[in-house]
């Protein structure tokens, strides 16, 4: 075979860059990707790798570097300006851009679910810190709904002749949904403490109740409802790489629902190794969980 040489080489580098930045960064996404076939794999890890990079830009190592707010805002424009642009043109200097335009153009992922996403990374930048219901909403939507979709669409490629209809782009967007409320409640002192933000609607975290931490921990339960119906219909190995994710956060919002609320607030609960394998082993199988 012909090594890879020019554009080829160039997008072979930039997708294994993808690759490195979804293994070093979540152990749980990374262990479920595996059981995508080859291709699909590393067009999920494009999608993760961008979607990575902008959550750091307004959370993590920028502002570690003292970057400011209004600078980090600036970034996250400069960010989507340049996707949106890599996508038009098909390629980027920057290599992350590049894989992820690379797949986008692939796969059917466009403007209406690139610029949500960076809406609401534009809203972390700007360091709102507290959130109704409509601009919770709002906020679930781009920064893990339309990411959802991104997925789907990537699964798609597994079957040429799948349809992506309304009840699949449904249970993508709530299964986006039911992660990111997950990680709200797992990072919930963590937000308020470092970050400043109060993500759950109408919650004080002082005075954060059994009550409220039910409310939500139902909500997540009804997006995995919803969500389990569509996984079923995707592609065989896709179905069961979701499906695995889909165990995995929902065994951690078991662990959500049996945690104290107070405790919630000092501690980040995971799920134990163990867990996590049989979870996967079950899904290598084909079992969606429950």
């Amino acid at each position: 075979m012909t090594p890879p040489t020019g554009l080829d080489l160039y997008t072979r580098t930039a997708r294994a860059s993808s690759s490195r930045i979804i293994g070093a960064y979540s152990t749980s996404f990374g262990w479920a990707s595996r059981l995508l076939p080859r291709g699909v794999r590393d067009r999920i890890a494009d999608v993760y790798a961008l979607v990575r990079v902008a959550d750091e830009i307004v959370d993590g190592p920028a502002s570690d570097a003292g970057i400011d707010a209004a600078e980090r805002r600036a970034l996250v424009d400069a960010l989507e300006s340049e996707t949106l642009a890599a996508i038009e043109r098909g390629f980027s200097p920057n290599m992350v851009v590049h894989a992820f335009a690379v797949t986008a153009r692939e796969t059917g992922i466009g403007e209406e679910l690139v610029r949500p996403f960076f809406a609401s990374m534009r809203t972390d930048a700007e360091g709102i810190a507290t959130f109704d219901r409509e601009a919770f909403g709002r906020y679930v939507h781009g920064s893990a709904e339309v990411v959802g979709s991104m997925c789907l669409r990537v699964f798609a490629t597994e079957d040429p002749g799948m349809i992506i209809d309304e009840e699949l782009e449904e249970g993508a967007r709530r299964l986006g949904a039911a992660f990111q409320k997950v990680n709200f409640l797992r990072d919930l002192g963590d937000d308020v403490d470092r970050l400043g933000r109060t993500y759950l609607p109408g919650v004080d975290p002082a005075r954060f109740t059994e009550r409220d931490k039910d409310e939500f921990v139902r909500e997540i339960e009804a997006d995995l409802a919803v969500a389990r119906a569509a996984i079923v219909r995707l592609p065989p190995r896709s179905r069961r790489a979701t499906a695995a994710a889909a165990g995995l956060f929902a065994r951690l919002n078991d662990e959500l629902r049996r945690t104290p609320a107070a405790e919630l607030r000092r501690s980040r609960v995971s799920v134990p190794t163990g867990v996590k394998l049989r979870v996967l082993g079950r899904a290598a199988l084909g079992r969606v969980p429950r």
